[in-house]
């Protein structure tokens, strides 16, 4: 009897929780200020950024933590992930020397989001260090 009664419970658990798991709602989403892009940025990309900021800086402290995590916050106020990916893409493959990189460094849109994303940087460094 005391078997049968925890598989009841077990199948009643397993049963609860796969109805959550298969629920058909719609997941919620949540914007910062109404409209922000910055739910859209993996965190694995947040994390990359952070610490490639935190080093450009001079190694991890509390200042430099917060400021650089500040940082990616403001730029994507500013872009989307998508426009942020292919700025920097645009960015690091521009780099390529000769014909190979010209691919990357001459077209409007490489041109436009590399502006964009300098601009994005540019006001997000200085609403986020402290000087």
């Amino acid at each position: 009897m005391k078997k049968l009664t925890v598989c009841v419970i077990a199948m009643s658990m397993m049963t609860l929780l796969a109805s959550c798991a298969t629920s058909t709602d719609t997941p919620v989403t949540t914007a910062i200020d109404g409209g922000s892009f910055l739910s859209q940025y993996p965190t694995r990309d947040r994390i990359d950024y952070v610490l490639n900021c935190i080093a450009k800086h001079g190694g991890l402290n509390y200042v430099n933590q917060y400021a650089c995590g500040c940082k990616i916050d403001k730029i994507a106020e500013k872009l989307t992930f998508k426009d942020y990916e292919e700025a920097v893409t645009f960015g690091f493959m521009g780099k390529t020397a000769g014909e190979n990189g010209a691919a990357f460094r001459d077209p409007e849109q490489a041109k436009r989001l590399k502006k964009q994303i300098k601009q994005a940087e540019d006001e997000a460094e200085s609403s986020c260090f402290v000087k």
